[in-house]
């Protein structure tokens, strides 16, 4: 579909001239330390919630705007306040499904931050503040361009749309999947889209094409009954740490490239990317190298890896000659697209049990797997999206691979299988999302949310 070039123009001098008003709301979302973990207060996420749907309420486009929880299955606790709003299509148009989440991720060591986590600055073309970029920009994105749309088309806005802005996305999405059952009817969409990944550059729009698979679970490792002297017994009996050290030094091969049989790699092209920017985008250490073989970007979206997250051991600070008896390790799996994650889990239980050095006994718990995706390209949603992308950017997209996974997308796929899923986003590679100093580019912002404005246009001329 070619959109109207008046309509064009109208849609995106409203997309801008709505920025600083899009800003400002951002900001006082992301004064909300709205963060889904038991330990911090719940009652930041119930605020987030009610600013969210006040201001979706303030669009005036919606039929209905709530915020609603789901149960979470297995137990019998509700799931954290998510918003929704809905608007039924008119004259036979489509009916676009638009995703964020209003949670964030815990701070961490606020004394690593240049400024306050949660109160936004402005420094150097980007807004610094936890949830600035993840994701509270994505549910901005989605609040500026529907205000830009209704603005401009006002009653000859026919497009069907449903907002689900989450509350526990950060939090393992425990009650997604029941959310989706519980609103399925007003949820069902041609279009979905994704508003929590990344571009590939401040100046260049990605659209996320492919995810890893992710399995994560937790390793206990035991040798001993009870703790011992090291110097009495040390030399003839293992402690728990040397055994999981020389396990877990077999999951990577001399170049640092996963070493599991049975986990997969697919086959796909990558654009060109190279060592240079991979540092100054990690910021890798000068003399530290890269790890893994073949095109840095196809060890990042097509090939699996391996990272320890989490670790037990006795603090420096209180060291003492002991053997330990156990340890605990979380180990984080990254599963390439096209493989199943359960397949995946197995192949490194397999592994580590197959690997047990001095007889260590290994336990296996808390395991959560979360699927890959591989997003049709074929579809008139994607070409839509180019389109969008193109003009509200300036340059043309990257079809992108994300390292990372969303597990909840396979949700998304089991309830709403007709949908065309369109994973987009508002973070370039230097926003630290879940790192102190996380930010977002405004500049990217702008044009994430302007192509936003010019899609939703674009849908509302399409017929169903």
């Amino acid at each position: 579909m070619t959109l109207d070039l008046s309509r064009q123009e109208a849609v995106q001098k409203a997309a801008d001239a709505g920025i600083p008003s899009a800003l400002a709301d951002l900001g006082s979302l992301v004064r909300i330390p709205s963060i889904a973990w038991p330990a911090f207060d719940q009652s930041a996420l119930v605020r987030s919630a009610d600013a969210v749907a006040a201001l979706l309420t303030g669009t005036g486009v919606f039929d209905s705007v709530e915020v609603k929880r789901a149960a979470i299955p297995g137990t019998d606790e509700m799931g954290q306040p998510a918003v929704l709003a809905t608007r039924a299509p008119r004259n036979g148009r489509p009916t676009v499904l638009l995703y964020a989440h209003h949670d964030v991720q815990p701070p961490g060591d606020e004394a690593l931050w240049e400024s306050p986590p949660f109160e936004p600055t402005v420094r150097d073309g980007r807004l610094y503040g936890r949830g600035a970029a993840d994701d509270k920009a994505g549910v901005m994105a989605h609040v500026g361009a529907i205000r830009a749309v209704s603005e401009v088309l006002g009653d000859d806005l026919d497009l069907g749309i449903a907002v689900f802005i989450e509350g526990e996305e950060e939090y393992g999405s425990r009650s997604f999947g029941q959310f989706l059952a519980d609103n399925a009817e007003v949820l069902r969409s041609d279009v979905i889209v994704v508003a929590d990944s990344g571009n590939w550059d401040e100046r260049t729009p990605g659209l996320t094409v492919s995810l890893r698979g992710n399995a994560r679970f937790t390793l206990t490792v035991r040798t001993l009954e009870h703790a011992s002297h090291s110097g009495m017994m040390g030399g003839a009996v293992p402690d728990a740490m040397l055994a999981a050290v020389t396990l877990l030094a077999t999951l990577w091969d001399a170049d640092g490239a996963v070493a599991v049989e049975g986990l997969a790699t697919r086959d796909a092209e990558t654009p060109a990317y190279d060592e240079a920017t991979l540092r100054a985008e990690s910021g890798l250490l000068e003399g530290a190298s890269p790890i893994g073989r073949d095109s840095i970007l196809s060890r990042i979206w097509n090939k699996p890896s391996i990272t320890i997250t989490g670790w037990d051991a006795t603090p420096v600070e209180a060291a003492s000659n002991t053997l330990a008896p156990q340890t605990r390790v979380v180990i984080s799996a990254r599963v390439a697209p096209g493989q199943d994650v359960e397949e995946a889990f197995a192949a490194v239980e397999k592994h580590l049990r197959a690997h047990a050095p001095f007889g260590a006994q290994l336990e296996f718990s808390d395991v959560d797997c979360g699927d890959s995706f591989l997003v049709d390209t074929s579809g008139w949603a994607v070409e839509e999206a180019r389109a969008a992308f193109a003009d509200g950017y300036g340059v043309d997209s990257v079809d992108v691979g994300i390292g990372g996974s969303i597990p909840f997308i396979s949700d998304l796929v089991r309830e709403f299988p007709a949908a065309q899923i369109l994973v987009t986003g508002v973070e370039d590679p230097h926003a630290r999302a879940h790192s102190p100093n996380e930010s977002l580019h405004l500049d990217t912002f702008r044009n994430a949310l302007v192509s936003e404005a010019l899609l939703l246009a674009r849908l509302n001329d399409r017929t169903v």
